[in-house]
């Protein structure tokens, strides 16, 4: 699968809510996302490593950075490039061109 096809994933609420600055709301809607996927699979690494981000954006570093070691670890095992914070500033396929 390839990282374009991974952005879909995001849900456009969340990466609005990111955007417009309200974090907070931006990462409730990834981890609601996160947790209609099968845990450990690389959806559900993709919405945990964006959650990371977010919390670290937060300034809530430990928590981000937990879920970015259990994110990173499954994303490498499969060979998928690891989202970046652009994945909520851009509009999807923006990264991707």
């Amino acid at each position: 699968m390839a990282n374009a096809d991974l952005r879909v994933l995001v849900p456009p609420q969340a990466a609005r809510a990111f955007v417009e600055g309200d974090e907070w709301l931006a990462l409730t809607l990834l981890r609601r996302a996160r947790d209609g996927e099968a845990h450990g699979s690389v959806r559900w690494a993709v919405l945990e490593r964006l959650g990371g981000l977010v919390l670290i954006h937060l300034l809530r570093e430990v928590e981000g950075t937990f879920a970015l070691e259990r994110a990173d670890a499954v994303l490498d095992a499969a060979g998928v490039t690891r989202p970046t914070l652009a994945w909520l500033e851009e509009p999807p396929g923006a990264g991707d061109r």
